[in-house]
């Protein structure tokens, strides 16, 4: 059975590219191992509950601006939005599953269940082998089967670990026993946390500290629904929190000797009894399905698969990559692991396949006056998500050539770098600043400085020759409402200097007396 577009897994990364995919009527097939779409929300997280966010009372009617507090929608047309699933801010992973799998029914979207593949290999067209023994063949094959790899501890003793999970999630199961978890991430310490009540003690280790999601901006950090035990470790509550390594594992009877050495205490090794030990210290892309010339490369930390701006496949023509492990091109710094990043992508991603034959692709926009771009850009800034929910990796551009300027929404920055860098262009992203702060909750803030704000806030940089030529930071605002005068004359005042529809009629004093107006 042949298709042009082979996409493997029926999460929301493959629902979302095959939704674009089913719009542009191409030949496709989703492959999924599953009895039904989301098939991995089923299980995990473990407890049941996402961390992502669902906010559904705004104050907004707008369905595209309250995309930035919608964590689990998926992109379309008709307002098909999480929202109507499930109203609680922290949902339940089973509302998910069933949102997913609504998704596909609505918008006729083909998938083939309880499609096992066990191999994939590459000649003239990407062969894959089902566990039945049927063969799909395709032209173009997009991987969406997410960090399905399971991390295991390495060392003497790790025999002795449950993984998280194989742990049992009934709490009663540890009454008063003590509690190793290997791991500080947000699975870790959802672990402790069901554990608070029952277990006489509970250590967490990994060798570098914790990493506090609302200091970060990183929601990959650990997450505030999940520190309760944070409290009890600084208030003395028995439990702790270790950075350090361990070294081995060694069965007692029925406890077990932990040695560690601490990674911030020069190096001093210790050792504590504990009845269980749980390791919770994440997934990885699973390659264990490819061979010969279709095997990807992977990085170096063994977590993703390499790929190109384009989320193909450093070393395997027309394989790409869709969901969670498009991370990879923006690990930690911005939030490709996660649905409310990632479906931008995927969206991108469909237009780079159609780029890819040749059809136009990326929505564009000519402008022939400052008031229209002003207008354009005033627009995007109060009721755009992508820009907002990938801030600094997704990016507007305004292509400038001739004297005319051509508006393109949602395209990746990374692409921008390889297909425009040396055209002259603007590029408007949002991000958060750059400087790091001790206290996140104590920041002294410039109002008219932009270039200092922490927040979230709308930064345009001017490109000429590959080089930055203008940078230009609207401050943050507290509502993120930006249509005040204290922002909008000093922003006009900088579009002006640099927009060639108004600098074409600005003597040369000019250009200088509006450049000082905006440089606060």
């Amino acid at each position: 059975m042949h298709h042009e577009y082979i996409i493997i897994g029926a999460g929301p990364a493959g629902l979302q590219l095959a939704y674009y995919l089913e719009k542009s009527n191409e030949d496709y097939l989703i492959l999924e191992k599953g009895d039904c779409s989301g098939s991995a929300f089923k299980t995990l997280p473990k407890h049941g509950k996402l961390i992502s966010i669902n906010k559904v009372y705004t104050g907004y009617n707008d369905d595209e601006i309250n995309l930035r507090w919608d964590w689990n929608s998926l992109l379309n047309d008709e307002g098909f939005l999480f929202k109507d699933y499930s109203k609680k801010y922290f949902p339940d992973a089973k509302d998910l599953v069933d949102y997913l799998n609504d998704f596909k029914d609505k918008f006729g979207i083909n998938v083939a269940y309880n499609t096992d593949i066990v191999s994939i290999d590459k000649g003239e067209h990407f062969s894959l082998r089902g566990a039945d023994g049927k063969v799909y063949t395709c032209e173009k094959l997009i991987i969406a089967t997410g960090l399905a790899k399971e991390n295991k501890p390495c060392f003497p003793g790790s025999e002795y670990v449950k993984t998280y999970t194989k742990a049992s999630i009934n709490p009663d199961d540890y009454k008063n026993k003590s509690i190793l978890i290997l791991g500080k991430g947000n699975s870790a310490f959802e672990t402790a946390d069901n554990l608070i009540e029952t277990a006489s003690v509970i250590h967490m280790l990994s060798p570098t500290p914790v990493k506090l999601a609302w200091k970060t901006h990183y929601v990959g950090h650990l997450r505030a629904v999940n520190n309760n035990i944070l409290d009890t470790y600084q208030l003395k509550s028995q439990n702790t929190i270790l950075d350090a390594e361990v070294t081995k594992v060694t069965k007692d009877n029925e406890k077990y000797i932990v040695d560690f050495s601490y990674t911030h205490a020069n190096g001093q090794h210790w050792q504590i009894i504990v009845d269980e030990i749980i390791s919770c210290i994440g997934f990885s892309f699973d390659d264990s399905m490819f061979e010969g010339a279709a095997v990807p490369q992977i990085t170096d930390n063994k977590k993703y698969p390499k790929m190109t701006e384009s989320w193909e496949s450093s070393n395997v023509e027309d394989m790409y990559f869709a969901g969670t492990i498009m991370h990879m091109r923006d690990y930690k710094q911005s939030f490709s692991g996660f649905i409310h990043g990632f479906r931008y992508n995927v969206k991108a991603l469909a237009e780079i396949l159609k780029m890819k034959q040749g059809k136009d692709a990326f929505h564009r926009e000519k402008l022939h006056s400052f008031e229209s771009v002003y207008k354009k850009i005033m627009q995007r800034i109060h009721s755009n998500s992508s820009l907002y929910q990938q801030p600094g990796f997704i990016s507007d551009i305004l292509l400038i050539n001739d004297g005319n300027v051509e508006y393109v929404i949602d395209i990746p920055v990374d692409l921008i770098e390889k297909i425009y860098r040396k055209q002259s262009h603007i590029r408007f992203t949002f991000e958060y600043g750059k400087k790091e702060h001790p206290d996140p909750f104590n920041v002294v803030r410039v109002p008219d400085d932009g270039d200092s704000s922490t927040f979230i806030h709308p930064v345009f940089r001017v490109y000429q020759d590959g080089v930055i030529v203008e940078e230009y930071h609207i401050p943050e605002d507290l509502q993120n409402e930006w249509d005040k005068e204290m922002y909008t004359t000093p922003f006009q005042s900088f579009l002006k200097m640099v927009l060639p529809l108004e600098r074409k009629e600005m003597s040369q004093n000019e250009r200088h007396e509006t450049l000082d107006n905006y440089c606060l």
